[in-house]
């Protein structure tokens, strides 16, 4: 059996070792096969990075929006000297945002300008406020398709912020938004912004933090050669990859790699491609090892199922030969004394009895195997269900010349459990501690509380279990193969049983034993189960 085992371990080994051997030798020889594939790939990562910038300049810029509107609603009540505070405390805390204006539509040509008086404004340095008017009327009427479109989406309830280009305004951004709507007049607001401040102050640590040690991100504006990189280094540089900065006209984000090429970067991944595959290699190995023990056990099961098979084969035809000697016994009227007769009928029961155990033993263990067994959960008393199963073995135990003792701790807090499944381990228990008992004939049932589970320990005094198979004793079929304890009849399914039902009521059970000094089992219950 053990030859076959080893057959099914080498087979599996060339199923599994010959197809990586090959995937390795096709990685090594085809490094540059994935120069392309991976280029795309890693282009799409850049274009997400710039993404997030550019996501992020817009997050500010519309945040700067929500300010601005409010802004707005707090001037239509504030007297000069109010509106001056509000105004100059605004722009302390944006200090890219240059001027802000209101128009009552694109073709308004008397625009109002809100700005600080304590900060140096460059625009109203450079330009008469008339000049001003002239230049952002003439910007809106160009853009009247662009506004246009701002209304639908205002209608829509979405507000877009649209950055608008200006000849005459080289040094700055414009950006307009929707103020409110009130009957015709659909009220606009401009944002004017210094770009190289908004850079420096407001994208500069998000660039920071994406890039990190990475990658190079570089803000770029041709027209005044000027490039803003994330590294210490102002140079202009050349990108690997470049795109719009949405909020920014004439602003663009590139973003190059540090350090390595693609080619370099292709080289790596499929070296490090290589040592995953012999990783996995190694983790299929140790898989093969895995197969190779779990087929053994799987053999040593069958084995063991049929070794079940003789043990229970005899278990019932020892009790049948009997009760079929008996009965026959009885009807052929052979028996003289009423006395024997009541001897006879004894034994019939008690082998009727045997039987009985026996049969319900394979019929709970069947069902519990195919998961079809089925648990009625109550709250209940753990010291009612072992007094209960006590009283029904105390007369039987006692015949047979057992102390049997019952010592239950008072007050025990009630957990969910299936009275009846409990009552079947139980029982179990006291029927291994009656089988494995000779000399020192003594059982005792005992309950108490620790640590958060109610316990029911069943102990004995008999020959006891070594300590390699007390780690077996609760698998399906295991029956002790030397000693005194393999001679005791039995079928292997009472502890099997036992771990089942304790498993299903997310217990746990416990076996302390000594060699010819005795064992105890002891069942927890978690309290928690009755919340």
């Amino acid at each position: 059996m053990n030859s076959a085992v080893k057959k099914i371990v080498v087979l599996l080994g060339i199923i599994i070792l010959l197809p990586i051997a090959f995937f390795v030798l096709n990685e090594i020889t085809s490094l540059n096969e994935r120069e392309e594939v991976l280029n795309t790939i890693y282009n799409n990562q850049l274009e997400a990075l710039l993404f997030s910038v550019n996501q992020y300049s817009e997050d500010v810029v519309s945040s700067w929006a929500s300010q601005t509107s409010l802004l707005v609603e707090q001037l239509q009540t504030s007297d000069d000297e109010g509106t001056q505070k509000l105004l100059n405390k605004f722009y302390d805390e944006h200090v890219s945002l240059e001027m802000i204006f209101i128009a009552d539509g694109p073709e308004d040509t008397d625009i109002e300008f809100l700005y600080s008086t304590q900060l140096k404004n460059q625009l109203i340095t450079n330009y008469p406020v008339k000049d001003l008017n002239k230049i952002f009327s003439a910007t809106l009427s160009l853009n009247e398709q662009t506004i246009n479109r701002l209304y639908t989406y205002q209608r829509g309830g979405y507000r877009k912020i649209e950055p608008l280009k200006s000849d005459q305004l080289q040094n700055h951004s414009l950006l307009i938004f929707t103020l409110e709507q009130e009957g015709e007049s659909k009220k606009l607001c401009g944002m004017i912004i210094e770009p190289e401040t908004f850079v420096f102050r407001i994208l500069s640590p998000k660039i920071q933090a994406v890039a990190k040690d990475e990658f190079i991100i570089s803000v770029i504006n041709r027209n005044n050669n000027f490039q803003f990189n994330s590294t210490k280094d102002f140079a202009v540089k050349e990108v690997q990859l470049e795109k719009p900065l949405w909020m920014i006209p004439d602003y663009t984000l590139g973003i190059s790699l540090v350090g390595k090429t693609i080619q370099d970067l292709v080289k790596e991944r499929a070296a490090t491609n290589i040592i995953l595959i012999i990783i996995l290699a190694v983790v299929l190995l140790i898989g093969v090892y895995i197969v190779y023990r779990n087929v053994k056990k799987e053999v040593e099961l069958a084995q063991i199922k049929a070794d079940f098979v003789s043990n229970v084969s005899h278990e019932l035809r020892t009790p049948l030969a009997l009760i079929s000697m008996f009965a026959e016994t009885l009807e052929m009227n052979r028996v003289k004394t009423e006395e024997k007769k009541k001897e006879y009928y004894q034994i019939i029961s008690q082998e009727t009895n045997r039987l009985g155990k026996i049969v319900n033993t394979i019929l709970n263990f069947s069902k519990t195997e195919a998961g079809k067994r089925k648990y009625n959960f109550t709250v209940a008393d753990i010291n009612n269900i072992t007094e209960q199963v006590y009283n029904n073995y105390n007369f039987h135990l006692h015949n047979k010349g057992f102390e049997f003792y019952f010592n239950k701790s008072d007050n025990l807090p009630f957990v969910k459990v299936d009275a009846e499944a409990i009552s079947e381990a139980i029982i179990n228990l006291i029927d291994n501690a009656v089988k494995y008992s000779t000399d020192n004939k003594e059982v005792n049932i005992k309950t108490g509380q620790s640590d958060g589970f109610v316990f029911i320990e069943v102990s004995d005094k008999g020959v006891g279990i070594k300590e390699d198979d007390q780690k077996k004793i609760f698998d399906k079929f295991y029956r002790v193969s030397t000693g005194s304890i393999h001679n005791v009849k039995g079928t292997g399914l009472g502890l099997s049983l036992v771990k089942h039902i304790v498993d299903a009521h997310n217990g746990k059970i416990t076996v302390i034993s000594k060699i010819n000094e005795g064992s105890s089992f002891k069942i927890l219950l978690p309290v928690s189960n009755n919340q």
